[in-house]
């Protein structure tokens, strides 16, 4: 919880913390559409590449940003570890020939193309989510794509909590120990209490929610006509320069790929 308590993990004040939030939301959907059906390593290379030095244009706080990365770091490598042994591009010369598993130079590179390919695509969220406040993303959205206040306003506050029922689970858990209420070494008890722990978290997040949804209905997050919005959020010349470089990276990285002769549809 200590992580999502802490949205931002980049510097507000560097360049990509000035950019409007739906213009990173539209370069991250070019990364991603551009990288879907690709199949080699250079491609995702070169735009993961771009990326990095994005994120060091961000003023990241490394620390953080690589918490956040962990679990994304550990799946890519589940799944190039079952793509290196078990797909069915087996050319090339061996690498490692253990009985029923066959390495060869194909499957290494398709093991690498698609955890680049992974890493490249995924990379661009976790950046967005990095380098934009919450509040603001959801004022872009509800200004510039139109989205329905009532949803978008209501996942925002819905965001805002999960650190507070982080808090409240701690205090449910040390509430109930100073009752004396300990599962001791049974499993058995350890589970019952832990499920009486979660009801009782899900009726408090039920009453906290019908309290904030009172609150937002009367102050008028409902979307009703000529509402207006007491955080714009403008698009600047260099929200668009930032987009239009985001394509020619998408652009000349495939070109690139093209000229070398190792770019592949996926399902080639």
């Amino acid at each position: 919880m200590s992580v999502l308590a802490e949205p931002i993990v980049a510097n507000p004040k560097a360049l990509l913390g000035r950019l409007n939030p739906v213009t990173k939301l539209a370069a991250a959907t070019i990364v991603m559409v551009g990288l879907l059906f690709t199949g080699d390593a250079v491609t995702p290379a070169l735009v993961l590449a771009a990326e990095l030095a994005a994120v060091s244009a961000a003023g990241v706080r490394w620390r953080v940003f690589l918490r956040r990365l962990w679990l994304l770091i550990l799946l890519t490598g589940g799944l190039a570890a079952s793509t290196l042994l078990f797909t069915d591009r087996q050319g090339g010369a061996p690498l490692l020939d253990a009985g029923p598993f066959l390495v060869t130079t194909e499957s290494a590179l398709a093991a690498l193309a698609i955890s680049l390919r992974i890493l490249a695509i995924a990379l661009p969220g976790v950046v967005v989510f990095a380098s934009t406040d919450p509040t603001e993303l959801a004022d872009a959205l509800v200004q510039h794509l139109r989205t329905p206040p009532r949803f978008t306003f209501g996942a925002l506050a819905a965001w805002r909590l999960v650190p507070v029922l982080g808090d409240e689970w701690r205090t449910l858990m040390l509430a109930r120990r100073a009752r004396g209420i300990d599962p001791g070494r049974s499993p058995l008890r350890r589970v019952r209490l832990f499920a009486s722990g979660v009801f009782a978290l899900l009726v408090c997040a039920i009453r906290r929610a019908i309290r904030l949804a009172t609150a937002m209905e009367s102050r008028g997050f409902t979307g009703e006509h000529g509402r207006t919005l007491a955080r714009p959020q403008p698009l600047r010349a260099a929200d668009g320069v930032f987009f239009l470089a985001t394509v020619a990276v998408m652009v000349g990285a495939t070109a690139f790929s093209l000229g070398l002769g190792t770019w592949r549809f996926l399902f080639w």
